[in-house]
């Protein structure tokens, strides 16, 4: 099974840099969450196995939060993740992965919080406490395309 670090390496390769596209810790967590929320939807399992919790600023993967917290607000690196262990994604996880960049990634990291605020997983979930996968599957089954 991937790892949290694996997805968020995922992201961080499609950042154009040479273009001056970069990523906050911020984006990133949105985007893992979203990936976790969507694999949950589409295959029904984790993609990854890492904890994600509900905290002020929205959902965030305290594993990830911690590998990368001393960017603060300023861009992380896929080099930041090298020192974590690498699985290969599957074919149909990067698949997914480009999906929800596509959709996804195109919004701040601001705006992402904003929209995690919304939605029932971050909603219905105690700050600090971890967001349930079962809550998660049921609300991104609603998000997908009929």
């Amino acid at each position: 099974m991937p790892s949290c670090y694996d997805v968020a390496r995922f992201f961080l390769s499609l950042v154009d840099e040479d273009a001056g596209d970069s990523m906050t810790n911020l984006k990133l967590q949105k985007l893992v969450y979203y990936a976790q929320g969507f694999h949950l939807a589409v295959f029904g399992k984790p993609l990854f196995a890492e904890r994600i919790c509900a905290w002020e600023y929205g959902p965030v993967i305290p594993a990830l939060y911690a590998a990368l917290k001393g960017h603060g607000a300023s861009p992380v690196s896929i080099i930041d993740l090298e020192t974590f262990p690498h699985v290969r994604l599957e074919v149909d996880d990067k698949k997914l992965l480009r999906e929800v960049n596509s959709v996804y990634g195109q919004f701040s990291a601001v705006r992402l919080m904003q929209m995690t605020h919304n939605e029932p997983p971050w909603k219905e979930t105690a700050r600090g406490s971890v967001i349930s996968h079962d809550l998660m599957k049921r609300f991104f089954r609603t998000r997908l395309s009929k």
